[in-house]
Parts: C-alpha cells; structure tokens; sequence
C-alpha cells in the first residue's frame, strides 16, 4: 500500500516541473499576453488553442501562485500584478501571434479578456496587446522584404537590357534599309 505522503511527493514534483518549463518560457518567448477565461467552453477553449497552435504560439492554463513563481528572475517579472483570478497566458516567439490571435478570439468572444502582457522587459496594457496585433507578422515582414529586394534588381535588368535592345532596333532598321537600297 502507498503512503499518504506519495501524492504528496508527486504533485510537488509536478508543481515544480511546470514552474520550471514556464520559466523556460519567460526566459525565451518573444511576446507574452495575459487574458480573463472565465465562462470559456472547453470547445471555445479548445478553438483557441488550435488557432494560437496554428500561429507558432501556445496557451497555457496555470495556477496563479505557480505562475508567479516561474516569473521570478525573468524580464516579464511585472506580469505576476495581472495573474488574479482565472487566467491564461498566450506566448509566442514571434511578436505579433499571440496577440493577433488573442485580439482576434476576443473581438467574437466577449468571455476572454486581455488584460496586458510583455514583449521582453516591455510591459504591455490591453491597448498595447492591441496594437501589437494590427502589425504585419514575421512571415509577412519576410515577404514584402524579398518583395523589395526583388523589385529594383528587376528594374536593373530591365534598365540594362533596354539600352541593347534599341541598339539591336536601330541595327537591324539599317541593315533593313541597305538590304532595301
């Protein structure tokens, strides 16, 4: 028979585990975004999780007291004053999908609600969140970067190949005229 003390033992490790991987989290992610849940149904919940997923984010539901802890020696160390009542916490390494998607569920969701988050040592307000998801993400940054990059070395060539080519016109214009003479 297992002693009383075994539960004990497990979930302290298990407390101490998801301490550690959100501090992890803290550490390394590029945006972090706090949100109200409460009233969320397990499929409004789940819907958000498969949108974040499919942005390169994540959505975690921890214990306040446990979040806090794992804050600790972090940059984002001023989020622990959001972390009251049913939380979420939204992380993504690039800086405009967590709070695109968050902004997003919660313009059709009134049930989340964004109370701030952090960029770095950058403490966000829910207008700050906000704001963070109206910018293009990465992938769209990428793209019209090599869009512009692209853009004037096709104008080169282009510059380069008209000059030959009216030179090339005006040749065969006189070999047309001799031939004709």
């Amino acid at each position: 028979m297992l002693s009383p003390d075994w539960r004990e033992q497990v979930d302290r490790a298990e407390k101490s585990e998801l301490v550690a991987s959100l501090h992890e989290v803290f550490r390394n992610t590029g945006v972090v975004v706090v949100a109200h849940y409460a009233g969320l149904t397990v499929a409004e919940m789940t819907d958000l999780r498969g949108r974040m997923r499919s942005a390169g984010g994540r959505i975690k539901v921890a214990k306040n007291r446990l979040a806090k802890l794992a804050l600790e020696g972090t940059d984002m160390a001023h989020l622990g004053a959001l972390l009251k009542g049913p939380t979420v916490i939204a992380y993504s390494d690039d800086p405009v999908a967590a709070p695109k998607v968050a902004t997003d569920f919660a313009k059709t969701n009134q049930k989340l609600v964004i109370l701030g988050g952090a960029m770095g040592s950058t403490a966000l307000d829910p207008d700050g969140v906000r704001s963070l998801a109206t910018l293009p993400s990465l992938d769209e940054l990428r793209a019209k970067l090599v869009g512009m990059i692209n853009t004037p070395a096709t104008r080169v060539a282009q510059v380069l190949a008209a000059p030959g080519g009216q030179i090339a016109r005006v040749l065969a214009a006189y070999a047309e005229k001799n031939e004709a003479a």
